[in-house]
């Protein structure tokens, strides 16, 4: 389909007369020999017309709307400038015209009189000079004037008068010859301004129309003011928002949205409430400057209901972009022997599809490693959906995993809802505490792991499902099949690959270099920048160590914490005090360690030392035992790098 055409500018050249005359005057005709440049640019029409009808023309005209702008000539275009809401063109007088007309005027006579409209010709003197005429210039501002003028000048002996269609005929009255001014040079000159005006006048026209469509479009309320509170643009919704008709309440709606003061103080109002009658609004006040400073105001209002369901959606669909791993499996901090094989045995695990069983102590770490063999598998970049099975009650639970169809139950939403299991499709899903699902609805997970697809609630049409599987559980499995609260199916089904996670108390030196990290990552944080790592590890490494750590990493993470608040930017001497230990601690077995404060400084220096041999060997290892380019890298000297050496191997 062609895209519509534009309608061409309408422009209307209306040549005034002392009285009705037989068409076409001499200046309609010599503005309708230009018309053919025109031709596909504009619609131009000519019109000769009394001047006592010019006005009444010309305001029948805009009414109907049959022309864009106005184009006329000398006092006519100036009268109707002021008497008519419309644009109006004036037929400027150049030298060229000036010139043009005296030629014609002086093959009639050597005295010509020249009458222009409110300005003299700045180029007539030149133009005498060259053509060697004897010309007096007059200048008229009314009807009455110009026929005063000619008068005088007749009297005087100029048997010519050059200007305007309307003086020609005065002066012919006057038994003189009259020479119009206007060239074919000036009528292009107003007919080219005329057309740039009124495509100017049709774009911002245009503009406005899509300016008004999109307010009304949009369920916010709208309003736009001029510096003098005068509404420019407002929408519907603003009146329906408001309940109230804008134009008569302009004053109040200035006042409730404080836009008085914005226009005052130019500070804008930013997600500001309102209550009015039974309903809350949020509202915001921009003050709209311009080249010569304020020049209005826009309110922009929206019903507090539907900020508030925007929001939900928004943090629901913040949800959805959450279904990410975030912990790798390099980033479990271990050195002992039994948690590095577990973290090698996570990672074979990670290049496999088969579903893992992970179980351990609450605060092991369960889910951080589900995260990191998510992150080392193939299925990295898509979804990695978590759900605890003990957080959600069983009907809860059953819609979040299998989702629902619309109408399944009272409140569903519309269209449905699609559960866990298909959001992460071609991803990983992670069941946290297995051991608590609910009987009925082990059997509806059982199917999806054996069949590979979900029947969404209220549905009968299955959806087929490409995810891992991985489950953690902190309960005794076995024990729950034997007592009939887990079924032996599913159990078989899930324990395929087994990830044991030891116990805090079972791993020897890492709770050091755990209480280290953790204490690390919080002095990083503006909350702690007071920290000192060191002091503080020293201080209670005494009863880091003679913990069992029931609550296991979790708790250690708390203790952690405790003392960072606690211990943060305190004096030497008073960290590893009995009462500090005493508040950070709740666990008397704890307390009464015999282990002295200095034996605690001395277990962190010994790992200290152990940590620094072993990165003095890799990097010696690593510059193919160059020692100099190792101490580079590690920021000491090859003297030093010497000497660590010999001392840490006795020597």
């Amino acid at each position: 389909m062609e895209p519509q055409r534009r309608p061409l500018p309408q422009i209307l050249v209306l040549i005034s007369h002392l009285e009705l005359i037989t068409p076409p005057s001499r200046l309609a005709d010599e503005v309708q020999k230009v018309l053919p440049t025109y031709a596909g640019v504009a619609d131009i029409r000519v019109v000769d017309v009394p001047f006592a009808d010019a006005l009444a023309l010309a305001k029948d005209a805009r009414r109907r709307k049959t022309f864009d702008v106005l184009v006329c000539a000398g006092a006519t275009g100036a009268y109707l400038r002021a008497n008519l809401d419309a644009p109006v063109v004036l037929m400027p007088i150049t030298g060229y015209d000036v010139i043009f007309a005296l030629e014609q005027a002086r093959r009639v006579s050597k005295a010509v009189g020249v009458l222009s409209y409110r300005r003299p010709v700045a180029e007539l003197q030149i133009a005498t000079d060259l053509l060697t005429v004897r010309c007096r210039q007059e200048t008229y501002t009314t009807l009455a004037q110009a026929e005063q003028k000619i008068e005088l000048l007749s009297a005087e002996g100029f048997e010519v008068i050059v200007g305007s269609s309307m003086v020609t005929e005065v002066a012919a009255r006057r038994g003189l010859t009259g020479i119009l001014i206007n060239s074919p040079i000036s009528i292009k000159r107003a007919l080219d301004d005329a057309i740039a005006l009124a495509s100017n006048a049709r774009a911002d026209e245009a503009r406005k129309a899509r300016f008004s469509t999109i307010l009304e479009y949009l369920g916010d309320g709208v309003m736009v003011t001029d510096a003098k509170l005068q509404v420019v643009a407002a929408n519907a919704a603003l009146a329906r928002l408001c309940d109230v008709n804008v134009d008569e309440a302009i004053g109040e709606l200035g006042v409730w949205f404080g836009i008085d003061e914005v226009l005052k103080t130019e500070t804008p109002k930013t997600s500001q409430v309102l209550t009015l009658g039974n309903r809350t609004l949020v509202y915001s006040v921009t003050p709209i400057p311009d080249e010569e400073g304020q020049s209005g105001a826009m309110l922009v209002v929206q019903d507090a209901s539907i900020v508030q369901r925007a929001d939900r959606q928004i943090r629901a669909e913040a949800r959805r972009r959450t279904f990410t791993a975030s912990y790798r499996l390099a980033d479990i901090a271990a050195q002992s022997d039994v948690m590095l094989d577990v973290i090698d045995l996570a990672r074979r695990y990670a290049q496999s599809d088969t579903t893992v069983l992970i179980t351990g102590e609450s605060g092991t770490g369960k889910e951080l490693f589900a995260q990191g063999i998510h992150n080392e598998s193939t299925r990295a970049s898509r979804p990695f959906v978590a759900i605890n099975c003990a957080g959600f009650p069983e009907s809860l639970l059953e819609s979040e995993l299998f989702g629902y169809e619309e109408g399944a139950f009272t409140g569903t939403r519309k269209g449905g809802k699609p559960g866990l299991f298909e959001i992460a499709h071609t991803g990983t899903v992670f069941l946290d505490e297995i051991g608590e699902m609910p009987i009925s609805l082990q059997t509806r997970l059982l199917r999806v792991l054996q069949a590979r697809e979900v029947v969404r609630l209220g549905g009968t049409q299955p959806t087929p499902i490409d995810v891992r599987v991985i489950a953690a559980t902190h309960r005794n499995l076995k024990e729950r099949v034997a007592s009939g609260e887990f079924r032996q199916d599913l159990y078989y089904r899930l324990n395929i690959l087994r990830l044991k996670l030891p116990a805090l108390r079972e791993r020897g030196g890492d709770v050091a270099l755990l209480a280290e990290t953790l204490l690390a990552r919080l002095a990083s944080g503006a909350s702690f920048k007071k920290v000192s790592v060191e002091q503080i590890i020293a201080s209670l490494m005494p009863f880091l160590m003679r913990h069992t750590w029931p609550g296991n990493v979790r708790e250690l993470e708390n203790v952690m914490e405790r003392a960072a608040v606690l211990l943060g930017g305190s004096d030497a001497q008073d960290v590893g005090s009995a009462d500090l230990a005493r508040a950070i601690f709740d666990d008397e077995e704890v307390l009464t360690a015999s282990a002295s404060l200095s034996s605690g400084k001395a277990a962190v220096l010994d790992l200290v030392e152990s940590r620094d041999r072993v990165r003095m060997l890799q990097v010696i290892g690593q510059c193919d035992g160059n020692l100099s380019m190792a101490a580079k890298q590690l920021g000491i000297s090859r003297s030093t790098l010497w000497r660590r050496l010999k001392t840490d191997s006795g020597a």
